[in-house]
């Protein structure tokens, strides 16, 4: 087996997997990159030495931050895990090389106050008002929905584009949605963003729907563009960036952000760490505790109930 034809295996894998798009394009790169190397040099990708991997190590972050290095040493032992697995490789050789730290990033959080802001910026009607063939309302009813919808349940951009009708429940207020490695979870909806929904599925979407015209088999997906054709993620961020800067809050708000504002928010009404690790999907618990270090509010608080001394008078 060569290391070409283990690429290869490797990336018909990540197919297999439903990885995205763009994780298989930036491993293709990543381990062509690296097999090129050691190939230029003679050395066996099985069995590189310690000594070979540290060069590459260093090569490897020369001009770049901590965050790329550590994506793209992500990327190949991701391709050494699955050569261990097919028996070609003995182990993970990345495995006894000490790798940088990456820096701990806090999320951008959103005050609840901006969240609302974020919806009175959505022109046009908050309900019942979108008459036939009123694009501009039907379009403001959808983005109303979207913002609901996103910080409602938390759910990442690729999971709100891709939300179907079908996985709509308004009477028990779930939506039910496909994250990393196609796990199911179960998103809820409160009413706000019952309502919204409602109102946009009623009066706004069949507007956009009828866009595509007769004939044209109908989209599953809940969220349409002015074309009536699914609303896809660039078109969701081109949007959700709209109606920030109509907002007036600052640059860095992403479509992710709201889906750290209902963690955050969430921890800071009480919620239970472990609840908020389901409603977000996270394989780890790690992976959600990094909610607990934003929220101040909720730390003062805990503290002010909890230590004896807290509000004790001088």
């Amino acid at each position: 087996m060569t290391g070409d034809e283990a690429r290869d295996r490797f990336l018909d894998g990540l197919i297999a997997r439903d990885a995205s798009p763009h994780t298989r394009r930036a491993y293709a790169t990543v381990v062509g990159a690296y097999l090129a190397w050691l190939d230029d040099r003679g050395i066996d990708w099985r069995r590189p030495g310690r000594a070979e991997l540290r060069t590459y190590l260093a090569l490897l972050g020369d001009g770049i931050g901590r965050s790329s290095v550590g994506q793209r040493l992500a990327g190949l032992r991701s391709f050494y895990r699955f050569t261990t697995r097919n028996g070609w490789t003995d182990g993970d050789p990345w495995g006894a090389i000490a790798t940088p730290r990456m820096p701990r990033r806090l999320p951008r959080v959103l005050e609840v106050e901006e969240v609302e802001r974020l919806l009175a910026a959505v022109d046009g009607p908050v309900t019942g008002h979108a008459r036939a063939g009123d694009l501009t309302a039907a379009l403001a009813l959808r983005d109303r929905a979207i913002i609901e919808t996103a910080y409602a349940a938390g759910l990442r951009i690729s999971e709100l584009a891709a939300a179907s009708l079908g996985a709509l429940d308004l009477g028990r207020g779930e939506i039910r949605v496909l994250g990393k490695g196609r796990k199911e979870r179960i998103g809820l909806l409160g009413r706000p963003a019952r309502a919204a929904l409602r109102t946009y599925l009623d009066e706004g979407r069949p507007i956009l729907a009828a866009l595509r015209g007769p004939g044209s088999e109908a989209s599953p997906e809940v969220f349409l563009n002015h074309r009536g054709l699914p609303l896809g993620v660039r078109g969701l961020r081109l949007r959700l960036e709209g109606l920030r800067a109509r907002a007036g809050l600052p640059l860095g708000v992403s479509p992710h952000t709201l889906r750290h504002s209902f963690a955050t928010h969430l921890l800071d009404g009480g919620a239970d760490l472990r609840v908020v690790q389901e409603l977000l999907g996270h394989e780890s618990l790690a992976t959600t505790q990094i909610y607990t270090h934003v929220s101040p509010n909720r730390l003062r608080a805990a503290y002010d109930s909890a230590h004896p001394r807290a509000r004790q008078a001088h």
